[in-house]
């Protein structure tokens, strides 16, 4: 049974300017550069440039006109049928799930092209050359082959229809193997480190020492178990050092040098220059951040040509409503691309003048806590804004150029009762870890006992977390003979 009635609701809509301005905050200045370039290419009524003298005359005569006069010379409403639907104005040929994605290019050869460069070089017949397309296709970007040889069959069976036995799959495999970068085609890193090093033609003592290592011993290595690995081969600690430099000087990731240049390089692009004057800090917008955009003049005087036109003509009337489309969008983008940059220079001054002890010495021990909100708070704008804003901008200071999230940290208390920023706690951690006796690394315990010394309340756990976030690895594997 059907049913009608009347609700009301409160609902949080935001207008289109809104959403534009939104999106705007979130674009680095590369791809600010490139939205308003889109823009100006989707709107006539754009220009680049600044106004001239004659313009903003104009501009200021027309603000001291009275409203209502204006209103009775010239209403956009006499030219809009109340009869005619909105959407016959507007035309709309993309759908809610639509997405516009730029198609990256790059230059050189690729990782497959190469290797099959080498291919040709060998004596394989056709069926060989299609095994060893299909292998070197499924190569991961470090240059490891992941499937077994047996998949390898089955997807040669049913996506190439070539029937191959997995002895014939590994005599291309070693065909493979024998390209250069070296350690290309290894199913694993052991076998990746005994392709390279068994490639070199003079073979020292402490090369053979290295090879009966990776074959014998692999698993003892990777555990730094050093201990067993002397007791098992009978050698001195000076003879497992060598082996062990021998071994380090190979690449894990071989696939890496024949993969950068088919990649594209990113370029950091900073948003904001902070400088010092007499103890002062200054924060420069990128000039790049900037466009100077106004309303095309040839679109002005179009308004002036409908004033005069012939209002019940219903090609002028689509023409009117046109143009101001048109002209209301460029506004609202000039009008957003300003907001943008008042934004940008507010959270930006906001975040200089918070950690101002860090920016004039540069020492990260001096780095205050700080999180979205305390930013928030002080430009009286909301958390989400802050986040668009910090995520994906950076800032070019005496010391490098960071992304403004990194200046962000969670507090942690002292016994003094002191709040300190995590990135403090993480700083004194590293430089600990770099002057540890490398023959007997600090545990996680040690290192926990050595900052709560330094009156640091923090846990063994707190210490793990932090060093893994710093990409350091346990003592056992810091361990050095």
């Amino acid at each position: 049974m059907l049913k009608q009635s009347l609700q009301q609701k409160m609902l949080q809509k935001l207008s289109p300017q809104q959403i534009q301005l939104m999106k705007l905050l979130q674009l680095p200045t590369v791809a600010l550069e490139q939205r308003v370039k889109e823009e100006m290419e989707n709107n006539p009524a754009l220009d680049e440039g600044k106004d001239d003298e004659e313009e903003l005359e104009e501009e200021k005569y027309e603000e001291r006109e009275d409203s209502t006069e204006a209103q009775e010379e010239f209403d956009f409403s006499d030219y809009m049928d109340d009869e005619t639907p909105d959407y016959k104005y507007q035309i709309s040929n993309k759908g809610k799930d639509d997405e516009d994605r730029d198609i990256p290019y790059s230059g050189g050869s690729t990782f497959h092209e190469r290797l099959m460069t080498q291919v040709h070089l060998h004596d394989l017949d056709e069926k060989q050359k299609e095994i060893a397309d299909h292998l070197i296709g499924s190569l991961d970007d470090s240059g490891y082959l992941r499937r077994d040889l047996r998949s390898i069959e089955d997807d040669l069976a049913f996506t190439r229809n070539l029937m191959a036995s997995q002895v014939e799959i590994e005599n291309v495999l070693s065909v493979i193997q024998q390209m250069d970068p070296a350690g290309v085609g290894a199913r694993d890193l052991q076998e990746c480190l005994l392709i390279q090093i068994k490639r070199k033609k003079n073979k020292t003592f402490a090369t053979r020492v290295a090879i009966e290592i990776l074959e014998l011993y692999f698993n003892e290595f990777t555990k730094k178990h050093y201990s067993k690995i002397l007791e098992k081969m009978e050698i001195e600690n000076d003879d497992l050092k060598d082996a062990i430099d021998e071994i380090l000087k190979l690449n894990p990731k071989p696939g890496n040098s024949l993969n950068t240049s088919g990649k594209s390089v990113q370029t950091v692009v900073h948003d904001f220059t902070l400088t010092i004057n007499d103890g002062e800090l200054e924060i420069t917008l990128n000039g790049r951040n900037a466009p100077q955009l106004k309303i095309s003049r040839e679109y002005r005087e179009m308004i002036d040509h409908y004033k005069k036109s012939d209002k019940s003509n219903k090609a002028e009337k689509e023409a009117m409503s046109f143009v101001k489309q048109k002209l209301d969008t460029a506004k609202w983008f000039i009008d957003a691309i300003q907001q943008r940059q008042n934004t940008l220079l507010n959270t930006m001054s906001a975040i200089a003048e918070y950690q101002k002890e860090y920016f004039l010495e540069g020492d990260e021990t001096k780095l205050r806590p700080m999180i979205l909100k305390d930013i928030a708070d002080i430009i009286h704008m909301d958390i989400s804004t802050v986040s668009r804003v910090v995520n994906s901008k950076y800032v070019s200071t005496p010391y490098g150029t960071f992304l403004l999230k990194s200046f962000f940290s969670e507090s942690l208390s002292t016994e003094d009762g002191d709040e300190v920023s995590t990135r403090e706690v993480k700083k004194i951690l590293l430089d600990i870890i770099e002057a540890e006796n490398k023959k007997k690394p600090h545990t996680d315990e040690t290192l926990s006992k050595m900052l709560q010394e330094k009156k640091y309340n923090i846990a063994r756990r707190t210490i793990a977390k932090y060093r893994e976030q710093l990409n350091i690895p346990v003592a056992r594997l810091r361990k050095e003979l």
